[in-house]
């Protein structure tokens, strides 16, 4: 029987397991990244393991999210990033250079090859044919110690797709169209393959738009094949010599099939509040919009931006719209710059903001209260635009550019002819915003500077025979890590600063939560369905453990989340009984009498609501692996035990 793309690269990285649906594979890891906002703590973590120098083929940390130093912060961390990648082998691309995922695909990642981020948004590189992951800081630690990267075995799902997209129609329409399908749900336990005549006619950077966003599916990753399009775009970088030939095989079995005819597609909008709320533009046509933003991770590619300059070119900005544009790498800038792009941008009033994630994380350009905020990003939960009642719709670049000149909700397709975009044979190559580490000779004459604002990490100590607490939070289905953690300009610099960190968890859910754990000794968690969606960092894991948090117990979990909880040694619970939900009030007492037996023995775990008197069975969401790792007290001691990195 044949192979998918993702069962090939899995194959041939395999360390541990069988590639069987649902078991636990370790995989070799080729290169890792991080990025600011999470890269603190995933070098404390490498630090921690006594490795003196990583051992992936490349690892790379970026600057991209906490730009904005409006104290001593952000720089403080950024310069300990540095020294610290310095001296450990890591290459560092600086503030300004752009953001991770666009940056990394132009210059890093490579067909066939094996890469985890400290960022959700990692399966961008599945664009270029990588088998590309998100994870928590903890885990990309590991990997940069030489340690496996764990997944459970997904199985695989084929987006088969036919024809060629229409004028102003684009590959943000093709994922938002997905996301319509599947839901933000349908893709757990899934990797996502993208084939089909149709795969032919999208750019990589298209390519990557669609992977990039498969994160809000729930999907373990997304990949398309690498063919003469991937080989084209390569040798534009100059890095044609890194690309390989990699397709699934004609008799490979998938376990879903979705078809979708480029053709018959039309602009699309995410509505408030999830990414899978989506609409025709043409039923929203006429809505008033108070601010687009363009940029994020998901498209601010080079082809992107020249689209948006196509459509501003001669024209104004509505004078009721603020329109902000933010190029996702220094290459796009500068072959604006060169092109005179970007001044048909500034000509048209769009104010341009520097190479960054930016608003995409609420790190500046909140709307107004209760503000309609057209945004060309890939996630628009509840508050994350730093805006408690903003109104964000998810859109194309095409869509978001025509509306910031009518001031109101505008379908593309009304403005004439198509811009065509050529791939250019040449992309502008300038890596000088990227340091790579001192040779390995000289390690020791590196100092790593450490400002006042880093914090020890919290630790777990090695799980208790038995758990006693309050059901301190009880929450609904779709919870997100921004919910647990937020982001945002004001929160964000403290990162790694976990006990100032403390003071917001779960704010934006129950602002008491952080003292009511403090005043009862930490508790238990409830939730609903596919609990901490959406970011993969880890401080939503770190947060409520340094608050005293235990154990979880949720109807589902999202992939990313329920791993980090692991790493850290909370416990991922999940009931065998939907219905139970409703028997469990906060401030209920539970325990759990013989948890250390039950984790041991490796069977279900018994939860008693003393408050109710009744007993309601559990089931560990944890691969055999991380039963140990949680028996040890997380990720950190478990590696430092076994010796595994």
């Amino acid at each position: 029987m044949g192979k998918t793309i993702a069962q090939k690269i899995i194959a041939a990285h395999l360390v541990s397991g069988e590639m069987r649906v649902g078991e636990d594979v370790g995989l070799r890891i080729d290169q890792t990244l991080t990025q600011d906002a999470t890269g603190t703590m995933a070098y404390l973590e490498f630090e921690a393991m006594g490795v003196p120098r990583v051992k992936t083929e490349r690892s790379v940390a970026y600057i991209d999210h906490n730009t904005l130093q409006s104290g001593f912060e952000n720089a403080d961390d950024h310069r300990y990033i540095q020294t610290v990648a310095k001296k450990h082998g890591v290459y560092f691309s600086r503030p300004g250079n752009g953001i991770c995922h666009q940056v990394h695909l132009e210059r890093f990642g490579a067909p066939g090859k094996t890469l985890i981020g400290s960022d959700s948004h990692t399966p961008t590189g599945g664009g270029i044919g990588m088998l590309a992951f998100g994870a928590g800081g903890m885990d990309v630690a590991v990997a940069m110690g030489g340690g496996e990267y764990h997944i459970n075995m997904p199985t695989m799902t084929k987006v088969e797709l036919t024809g060629r997209l229409s004028a102003w129609v684009s590959a943000k329409d093709v994922i938002l169209a997905v996301l319509q399908k599947l839901s933000v749900k349908g893709g757990v336990g899934k990797i996502i393959e993208y084939g089909g005549e149709g795969v032919k006619t999208l750019s990589v950077p298209e390519r990557a738009t669609i992977t990039n966003m498969g994160a809000e599916l729930g999907a373990t990753t997304s990949v398309f094949p690498s063919d003469e399009i991937t080989k084209a775009f390569l040798e534009a970088q100059g890095r044609g010599g890194q690309w390989v030939e990699l397709s699934s095989d004609p008799d490979a079995v998938f376990d879903e099939v979705i078809h979708i005819d480029l053709g018959a597609l039309e602009p699309l909008a995410a509505c408030p509040h999830s990414p899978d709320a989506v609409k025709p533009v043409r039923e929203l046509s006429g809505m008033k919009i108070d601010q687009v933003c363009i940029g994020s991770c998901t498209n601010s590619s080079y082809l992107d931006m020249m689209r948006v300059a196509a459509v501003l070119k001669g024209k104004t900005v509505h004078p009721d719209v603020s329109l902000s544009i933010a190029c996702g790498s220094k290459q796009v800038y500068n072959m604006l710059a060169a092109n005179g792009a970007l001044a048909d941008i500034i000509a048209a009033g769009a104010r341009v903001l520097e190479c960054a994630c930016g608003p995409c994380i609420g790190m500046g350009q909140s709307p107004n209260s209760a503000g309609v905020s057209l945004r060309t990003f890939n996630r628009n939960f509840e508050g994350r635009s730093g805006t408690a009642d903003g109104q964000v719709y998810l859109v194309s670049p095409e869509t978001a550019a025509a509306s910031a000149i009518s001031g109101v909700f505008t379908d593309p397709r009304g403005l004439g002819e198509a811009v065509r975009v050529p791939m250019p044979e040449r992309f502008l190559i300038n890596d000088n915003m990227i340091v790579p580490p001192i040779e390995e000779v000289l390690m020791e004459t590196v100092e790593v500077q450490r400002g006042p604002n880093i914090k020890p990490l919290p630790i777990a100590g090695p799980l208790e025979e038995s758990i006693a607490r309050k059901a301190v939070l009880k929450v609904g289905d779709n919870i997100t890590t921004d919910h647990i953690m937020p982001a945002g300009a004001k929160i964000l610099p403290y990162r790694s600063n976990v006990p100032y960190l403390s003071q917001f968890c779960f704010g934006v859910c129950d602002k008491d939560f952080p003292e009511r754990c403090k005043r009862e000794g930490g508790g238990i968690v409830v939730a609903g369905h596919n609990y901490g969606q959406g970011s993969s960092r880890e401080h939503a894991a770190l947060v409520p453990l340094y608050l005293g948090v235990k154990a979880v117990i949720a109807k589902s979990y999202a992939r990313i989340h329920a791993a980090n909880l692991a790493n850290t040694g909370i416990l991922p619970l999940q009931f065998q009984d939907e219905a139970d939900y409703d028997r469990i009030d906060p401030m209920d007492w539970l325990v759990l009498p013989n948890v250390q037996k039950e984790i041991q023995a490796g069977g279900p775990v018994t939860l008693v609501d003393e408050t109710k008197n009744v007993q309601i069975m559990l089931d560990a969401v944890l691969t055999p692996r991380q039963r140990d790792m949680v028996l040890a007290g997380g990720l950190l001691n478990y590696t430092k035990a076994e010796g595994k990195a």
